[in-house]
């Protein structure tokens, strides 16, 4: 009865961090129309919607396919796994799309933060009636006014981002670069521990066992999954608190999505055992 009661526990708890995860494109989705509206002042075209909107769409592509690792992990038994093939791979070869498109978006974001021109303004108050903001770190702007412009340094070698109304110091600039390089950073990691979850999940499905490969497997996920944890502790520090939340999210779900992996390949070894059992018993 008591283990039971865990086990209920257990996934209520499962399914509250995977609907954390579904609200965080909420929240990335928020801070990036924002932004949008100051780098892309002519208005996002379809060429621009993944680089503006990279991190939203990343993450609805990304809490789509957690769900297809879950279905096809633990909800449903191979056969219906099996059987509704084609349907989860048409859904997984969508995700995949837009999460490559939105990592093309990330590179793009950390690249066009170098292009830049110097100003000729000695202090940021001279541009006040100019209808500028100033980046405060990535994605995030403030508008100058007489009040907040002292504040800014006095002698920072201003540049603007081309084609924007958004000025930065060096200082602030380099802090965003950073930021956006660990955006970067994080996407590729993410992307080389859904390859080992694929073979994974072919593995189990095609029942081919391998002691090389869970060895290679661990080994590889133990060094991506400390990036990733790396990164995450990155983002704490330099208080981009979002990102730090959504990361950490992310490692619980890949979390429960292993010890997902680890039940199925154990109950399928326990099958194969049986089997042999029965086929060595006397008739």
């Amino acid at each position: 009865m008591a283990s039971n009661k865990f086990f209920r526990v257990f996934q209520i708890f499962k399914y509250c961090i995977y609907s954390l995860l579904a609200l965080n494109v909420y929240l990335f989705f928020a801070d990036e129309w924002t932004a949008a509206n100051h780098l892309f002042m002519d208005g996002v075209d379809i060429m621009d919607v993944f680089q503006a909107f990279s991190a939203s769409i990343d993450t609805a592509a990304w809490v789509v396919l957690l769900l297809l690792f879950e279905m096809e992990t633990y909800v449903l038994s191979d056969e219906q796994v099996e059987h509704h093939r084609w349907s989860l791979h048409g859904v997984r070869f969508l995700s995949y799309f837009f999460i490559l498109l939105s990592y093309h978006g990330y590179w793009a974001k950390s690249l066009d933060l170098y292009e830049v021109s110097p100003l000729q303004a000695s202090t940021a108050c001279e541009l006040v009636d100019h209808e500028t903001f100033y980046m405060t770190t990535l994605d995030e702007f403030e508008k100058l006014t007489l009040e907040n412009c002292q504040e800014l340094p006095a002698e920072g070698g201003f540049v603007q981002l081309n084609d924007t109304d958004i000025i930065s110091d060096a200082e602030v600039l380099s802090d965003a670069r950073a930021l956006a390089w660990v955006d970067v950073f994080n996407a590729s990691l993410w992307l080389f521990i859904v390859v080992m979850l694929e073979l994974d999940v072919w593995m189990q499905l095609k029942e081919k066992e391998s002691r090389a490969y869970e060895l290679a497997s661990g080994a590889s996920k133990i060094i991506l999954y400390s990036g990733l944890l790396i990164a995450a502790l990155y983002w704490g520090w330099s208080g981009a608190f979002i990102d730090f939340w959504d990361a950490f999210l992310w490692l619980v779900a890949f979390v429960f999505i292993e010890m997902n992996v680890i039940t199925w390949r154990e109950e399928t070894e326990e099958e194969h055992f049986l089997e042999a059992q029965k086929d060595i018993s006397p008739g």
